[in-house]
C-alpha cells in the first residue's frame, strides 16, 4: 500500500461489527483506532463474570454467557470465517439436546461457539489494533484536517480521517444528527427488539437431559444449560443456567425493577423445569437493543458510507440479524472504506 493511501479511522463500537471492520482496515494497512464504553471487545457476544458466597462463606465464581447463543453461518464469506476459528481453535462445534417440547430446532441445531468465552471472537479480530476502553463518545466534530472525537467534553486523541459507528441505531443516531440527519433518522426509527435474560447457579437435582429448549409459550424463548457448551466451566452438583425472555415480554417488562424481573423469570424456569430450583446465585441483565426487527432500508443497503464526510456505519440493523449480519455489514463497509481510500490517493 502506498503510503498516502494510509487512512486513520477511528471505529466506535467493538462488538463484532466494529471488531469485524476494524480488523478488515487494519489487514489494509490503515491506521485504526477503536473506541467502546465497556471495558473490553464483544458486544452482545457478552459473558458475565459472577462472583457469590457458598456455603460457610467460600467465594465462588463463574462465568456465564448472557449474550448472543451462538453463530449460524448461512452465507459463504462468514461460512469461510466460521471455518478459519474452528480450525483456530477459538471457535467450537456446539450441537446441543433439544428439549422434546417446544418449538423446531431449526437452523439451531447446531452453533459455533467462540472458545473459552463469548468476547474472544472479538478480541481475536481485535488482536494488534489500538483499542480505549470505558470511553463513551457522545460527540463527533468536523475541524479540518479531519474527525474530532470527545467524550465528556474531552477530545480524543489526533483527528481522524474516517469514522465508522458501530453501535446500535439508537446510540448512532445523535451522533450523526449534525452530519447525517437523513441517516439520523432512519436510525433513530429503527426498531431493537429488548430482550432480559437470566443467569444462574443452581444445585444439580434431577437436571433435565436435554441442554437447550425453546418453549412455544410463556416468558422464556431460550433456556441452555451454559456448562454444557464447548469449553464452560462444569462443576459438580451445580447446574448452569442462561434464560433469555421472549421480546413482546422484556418490552413489557422494560423499566420494572430487575428484582421483579428476577423473580418473574425464576418462576418461569421452575415451571419448564417442573420443580423449583435451588439457586445458588442468580441475576438478570438487560439488553436494551437485543435483536433488530425486519429492515427498514432497501435490500442491499447493509451499510452506510458517505465519502464526501468519511462517514459510515455497520450492523446488523443494516446487515441481517444475529452475528452473520453484523459481520457482513462490516465487511461491506471496509470495502467501501478501502475504495474511497485508493480513489483519494490516486487523485492526489
Amino acid at each position: 500500500m502506498l503510503k498516502d493511501q494510509i487512512r486513520r479511522v477511528a471505529v466506535i463500537g467493538a462488538g463484532i461489527a466494529g471488531a469485524a471492520c476494524a480488523q478488515a482496515l487494519a489487514q489494509a494497512g490503515h491506521q485504526v483506532q477503536v473506541f467502546d464504553k465497556a471495558r473490553g471487545a464483544g458486544g452482545r457476544l457478552a459473558t458475565r463474570r459472577m462472583a457469590w458466597r457458598g456455603e460457610g462463606g467460600q467465594p465462588c465464581e463463574t462465568r456465564l454467557d448472557h449474550g448472543t447463543p451462538g453463530l449460524a453461518a448461512h452465507a459463504e464469506p462468514f461460512a469461510a470465517f466460521v471455518d478459519q476459528g474452528l480450525q483456530a481453535g477459538w471457535l467450537a462445534e456446539w450441537r446441543p439436546v433439544l428439549a422434546e417440547a417446544g418449538q423446531a430446532a431449526g437452523d439451531d441445531a447446531v452453533f459455533h461457539v467462540p472458545v473459552p468465552d463469548n468476547p474472544e471472537l472479538c478480541r481475536r479480530l481485535l488482536a494488534g489494533v489500538a483499542a480505549t476502553w470505558s470511553c463513551a463518545v457522545d460527540e463527533l466534530q468536523w475541524r479540518s484536517p479531519g474527525w474530532q472525537l470527545a467524550a465528556a467534553g474531552e477530545r480524543l486523541g489526533e483527528p481522524f480521517d474516517a469514522v465508522v459507528l458501530a453501535l446500535p441505531p439508537a446510540q448512532a443516531a445523535p451522533l450523526l444528527g449534525p452530519h447525517r440527519s437523513d441517516w439520523a433518522r432512519h436510525a433513530a426509527l429503527a426498531p431493537m427488539q429488548p430482550c432480559w435474560t437470566l443467569m444462574g447457579v443452581a444445585a444439580e437435582h434431577g437436571a433435565p437431559a436435554w441442554t437447550l429448549a425453546r418453549p412455544a409459550a410463556g416468558p422464556l424463548a431460550w433456556v441452555m444449560r451454559n456448562d454444557a457448551r464447548p469449553g464452560r466451566q462444569r462443576v459438580p452438583g451445580q447446574a448452569h443456567w442462561v434464560a433469555h425472555a421472549r421480546a413482546g415480554w422484556s418490552r413489557q417488562h422494560l423499566e420494572q425493577p430487575p428484582d421483579s424481573v428476577l423473580q418473574q423469570l425464576q418462576v418461569a424456569v421452575d415451571e419448564l423445569l417442573g420443580r423449583p430450583v435451588d439457586w445458588l446465585h442468580c441475576t438478570v441483565h438487560r439488553w436494551r437493543y437485543a435483536l433488530p426487527q425486519p429492515r427498514l432500508t432497501a435490500a442491499g443497503d447493509a451499510f452506510w458510507w458517505d465519502g464526501a464526510q468519511g462517514l459510515g456505519v455497520c450492523g446488523d440493523f443494516l446487515g441481517g440479524a444475529g452475528v452473520e449480519g453484523a459481520w457482513m455489514s462490516a465487511q461491506s463497509l471496509a470495502a467501501a472504506v478501502r475504495g474511497w481510500a485508493h480513489r483519494a490517493a490516486e487523485a492526489a
